[in-house]
């Protein structure tokens, strides 16, 4: 429970899984919304138990499973009762064509749908994950009855459109979709830039000067910003991490290419914050080779670097009401150290914040899925977020970005 982040800490989600092959993925739905901190129930229609047995998701989840009515009204113990929810989210994953339909017209003839009624008159929020064959996804009754539950305040996860198949999505898409309906919406009508992961510069077409960052640090910073209502734009170099779903995104390879982005977004677009986590390379080749350097006729070549223009410092000239969000790596500096250095770089890049961290620490470096800062403020405040998965150090900080951002308003 909560090895990946708590940003679903206390709220229990019952999983309604029904009779889609797709149906193999729900264990695996269940322990990554466990990871962030859910409590999940499971509730099986009578088909889904013929693709996963009921077992597997007592396992999964730690509790048991619903798999009929029974005199226990067990669709009113799951959802609670009028007029309060005791359940804080709804997951239908997978959700079949013939079970959509039946929700959209109120029929509640199996376990999934009695508990899915339950939660309607209750106002229980709800989250769909379509899964079929392309051809009944794009059946326009089927298509009918899902604008009218997105009409009912149902929100959907679209499916991957593949080989014929509208595929369920990807659990992480899932999971993120759940945190984001469930997250307080703090920040709604903002409008957020984040710019993340490495860039990487030519020696010649197939070799390059780059650095080990994944882009984790800013796509948990842009889910974050995402989840809390926030209009956000993603400027990616070449991240590892994936990008998440629901937001504006640029792709960029080289610095050049990511400073342009950045200042083209900032001249066209008014943005309430700027967050720069992006570790773009701060040095380039002189010159860079046309054609691929043949390692069997050169022994010996030397590159000749030279310095690239910072993105951060051009932030404040072309947009001074942009709250600034800047990123500072150091490697192996004491406590005392990386926060002086990082005061400096505030100064010059005339940031509102600026967030450093020491990637020579162990469980702080690049690739790491955990993250330790010091968030220094240009009134000289210091918060220190101890080692802890990035999306809760990306809560931490839009809390604070959020306070000061706020105040201004």
């Amino acid at each position: 429970m909560g090895t990946k982040g708590s940003e679903l800490k206390d709220k229990r989600i019952v999983l309604c899984i029904t009779g889609s092959v797709a149906a193999v993925q729900c264990s695996e739905i269940a322990r990554e919304l466990m990871r962030h901190g859910a409590q999940v129930f499971a509730v099986m229609s009578e088909m889904a138990q013929k693709i996963i047995h009921p077992y597997l998701m007592e396992w999964a989840t730690g509790n048991s499973v619903t798999t009929e009515l029974t005199g226990k009204i067990e669709h009113v113990a799951l959802t609670g009762e009028y007029p309060k929810g005791t359940t804080d989210l709804i997951l239908v994953a997978p959700a079949t064509a013939n079970t959509i339909s039946k929700i959209a017209c109120g029929i509640d003839d199996t376990v999934v749908t009695s508990v899915v009624s339950a939660a309607f008159g209750l106002g229980i929020p709800m989250l769909i994950v379509p899964a079929m064959h392309e051809s009944m996804y794009r059946h326009p009754i089927v298509v009918d009855n899902m604008k009218k539950l997105r009409a009912l305040g149902v929100e959907f996860v679209e499916p991957r459109i593949q080989e014929g198949k509208a595929k369920i999505a990807a659990t992480e898409e899932i999971v993120n979709a759940a945190i984001r309906r469930l997250s307080a919406k703090d920040m709604t009508g903002a409008r957020v830039l984040v710019t993340a992961g490495p860039t990487i510069e030519y020696i010649d077409p197939v070799r390059v000067i780059s650095n080990k960052s994944s882009g984790k640090m800013g796509i948990a910073v842009a889910e974050e910003a995402l989840s809390r209502g926030a209009q956000v734009t993603l400027i990616y170099g070449q991240g590892t991490a994936p990008p998440p779903y629901g937001m504006k995104i640029r792709r960029a390879e080289t610095t050049k290419q990511m400073y342009d982005l950045v200042l083209s977004e900032l001249k066209t677009v008014r943005y309430d914050v700027l967050i720069a986590t992006a570790a773009a390379a701060d040095f380039a080749p002189e010159s860079s080779w046309e054609e691929k350097i043949d390692s069997h006729t050169v022994r010996e070549f030397k590159v000749k670097l030279r310095s690239l223009p910072k993105i951060i410092d051009q932030v404040k000239k072309i947009s001074p009401k942009t709250f600034l969000v800047a990123f500072k790596a150091e490697y192996k500096v004491s406590d005392r150290e990386l926060v002086e250095r990082a005061r400096k770089r505030l100064r010059s890049s005339q940031a509102d914040f600026i967030v450093a961290n020491d990637v020579g620490r162990e469980g702080a470096g690049f690739q790491a899925d955990t993250n330790e800062v010091f968030i220094v403020g240009k009134d000289g405040k210091v918060v220190h977020v101890p080692l802890a998965p990035k999306r809760d150090v990306a809560e931490k900080l839009l809390d604070l970005v959020y306070q000061k951002v706020h105040s201004k308003r």
